[in-house]
This record gives C-alpha cells, sequence and structure tokens, in this order.
C-alpha cells in the first residue's frame, strides 16, 4: 500500500535445517490480489561457537530432535548412554559441515528411562540428559 521505498528485517529462528547458507525472498501482494516475488538473497550464518543443544520434546516418546552448531567442519559422535555410563547406541556419526544441524532420535525400541547424550569432536565434548517415558 506505498509507492515509497520499504526496509525489512526478519530474524529467522529456525536456522537448524543444515549448513550455513541460507537464501529468502520476499512475497509482495497488491491491492488487488496479484503478487510477486523478490529476488533470493543468499545469507551465510556462521556460528561462532560449538554448540549442543537441550534435545525437544523433552521427556519425548517415540522420536526428540537433537539440535548441534559447528563453527568449522568436524568430524563427530553423539553417543547415547543408560545412567551406568553404558553406551546404548550411536545417535550420528560423520563429517558434518560448517553450521547448523538436527538429527532425529528414534527410541521406540529403547525402555523409558533417562538417558545421557555426549557429542563429542576432535575440539569439543558436551553432555545433555534426556527422558524417555513410554
Amino acid at each position: 500500500n506505498s509507492n515509497s521505498p520499504k526496509e525489512y528485517s526478519y530474524t529467522d529462528k529456525e536456522l537448524f535445517a543444515g549448513g550455513s547458507k541460507f537464501q529468502y525472498r520476499l512475497k509482495q501482494i497488491d491491492s488487488d490480489g496479484s503478487f510477486s516475488y523478490s529476488d533470493v538473497v543468499e545469507v551465510e550464518v556462521v556460528p561462532d561457537q560449538f554448540e549442543l543443544s537441550q534435545n525437544y520434546p523433552n521427556p519425548f516418546n517415540p522420536s526428540t530432535t537433537i539440535q548441534f552448531s559447528l563453527p568449522v567442519q568436524s568430524q563427530l559422535r553423539i553417543n547415547l548412554y543408560n545412567m551406568l555410563g553404558e553406551l546404548v547406541r550411536t545417535i550420528a556419526e560423520g563429517t558434518y559441515e560448517k553450521g547448523y544441524h538436527k538429527v532425529v532420535f528414534e527410541a521406540s525400541n529403547l525402555p523409558s528411562g533417562t538417558y545421557v547424550y555426549r557429542l563429542e569432536s576432535n575440539a569439543f565434548v558436551q553432555v545433555k540428559k534426556m527422558i524417555l517415558l513410554k
């Protein structure tokens, strides 16, 4: 509803799609209902530190999402341990690009209980708890 230039800003709170490059564009809707899209703008967002986020939902049944961010490409492993410290399963393993990542963990064949998941790389180790309720 304006003929003058406008400036827009947007904070994307869902960066954990994988990687560090994200593309955005605006959709302009005219008063008659017609619309057009702006050119695509690509933004590179690189985390400045390693981070392992709390899984969600927590407690969960049967699956949960684990997010982590990497400031550099990293070889890593996410292991799941029971409360006795025994390795239950490797949730993720491999080389991941710098950026934001998430993995979905399916636990339908595990018993209810409290577990610990641990992200391990050459430069970083962090541990979080999760609760599986059936």
